[in-house]
């Protein structure tokens, strides 16, 4: 857990206070807490879900021959077969 110490002038104190009013929080640490997370999401609204996400897993990304490219090579072999059986 992080202990965060702030000083607020009276202005700043009045507002905090009107926002508590107003947000109906239940504290000033929920209403931070609150504040933090509604920052957070605004700054992630402009990334692609990888980005948030933190790009493509490594694995997914290697060079060797994947489960995917296995299928699309049986699946591809087996419509050439049945062409060639139409052709006949």
């Amino acid at each position: 857990m992080y202990m965060l110490n702030v000083r607020l002038n009276e202005e700043e104190e009045g507002k905090l206070s009107h926002l508590l009013t107003s947000m109906k929080s239940a504290n000033k640490s929920e209403l931070i807490k609150q504040l933090i997370n509604d920052q957070w999401v605004a700054s992630q609204a402009g990334k692609t879900f990888l980005e948030r996400r933190g790009s493509h897993p490594e694995h997914l990304l290697s060079e060797g021959e994947t489960s995917r490219q296995k299928r699309k090579d049986a699946l591809a072999e087996h419509y050439e077969e049945r062409a060639k059986r139409r052709q006949k």
